[in-house]
């Protein structure tokens, strides 16, 4: 009986030292950590890139999105606007694809590298191959943004406004709000908001 309570004390010390074994299967949730911080990934500018690499000194923005989802190209304006607040507080950025059902159509590698330089984006879009980092992250929408610290530690998700519908008329900018949080040392809240928008187009 002793060494079955040792056992277990053990396992569960060794998982609260290994947040990324701790975190949930299905989603990833606030205070987990960054997953598979170190796979190299395909740039719709012909680069590779990982998400470490692009970690800032203040924490890691990602964001899931796509060519075409009328969310995501309502929003676009948001994303314009949470690129240069990200940049100005040292937090590093990346946009994933991972519409992998239309990777042969309008979410392709060349269509990427064309909206891309449409939108004159200043951080890597990249190629979410099998759509694994929306596995791995619990992603399901497109906008989706997940706010890292500087320790690889999620501290915010969701969407980046309160009306993803209608973002002429948002009233609060979530996203902006957990990154002055963070960066001034203090508890984000909340920690977690409703993503609205395309689902993401995962092979069947």
């Amino acid at each position: 009986m002793r060494n079955t309570i040792l056992a277990i004390t053990s396992f569960l010390a060794f998982i609260a030292f290994n947040p990324a074994i701790a975190q949930s299967t299905d989603k990833l949730n606030p205070g987990d950590a960054l997953p598979a911080p170190g796979k190299m990934l395909r740039n719709a500018n012909g680069s590779t890139t990982s998400l470490q690499g692009e970690m800032g000194k203040n924490g890691l923005l990602v964001m899931f999105s796509c060519n075409t989802c009328p969310f995501v190209l309502k929003n676009e304006g948001m994303t314009k606007k949470t690129v240069e607040f990200a940049a100005l507080h040292n937090i590093g950025m990346v946009i994933f694809n991972s519409n992998e059902a239309k990777r042969g159509d309008d979410d392709s590698y060349d269509a990427m590298a064309k909206f891309a330089k449409a939108q004159q984006y200043t951080v890597p879009y990249l190629v979410d191959e099998n759509s694994a980092f929306a596995d791995l992250f619990g992603a399901n929408h497109t906008p989706e943004v997940f706010l890292f610290d500087n320790k690889s530690k999620l501290v915010y998700k969701g969407a980046m406004n309160d009306n993803p519908s209608n973002p002429e008329s948002y009233k609060r900018m979530y996203i902006q709000d957990a990154i002055n949080a963070m960066i001034a040392g203090k508890e984000v809240n909340p920690k977690t908001t409703k993503s609205i928008g395309c689902s993401i187009k995962r092979k069947a």
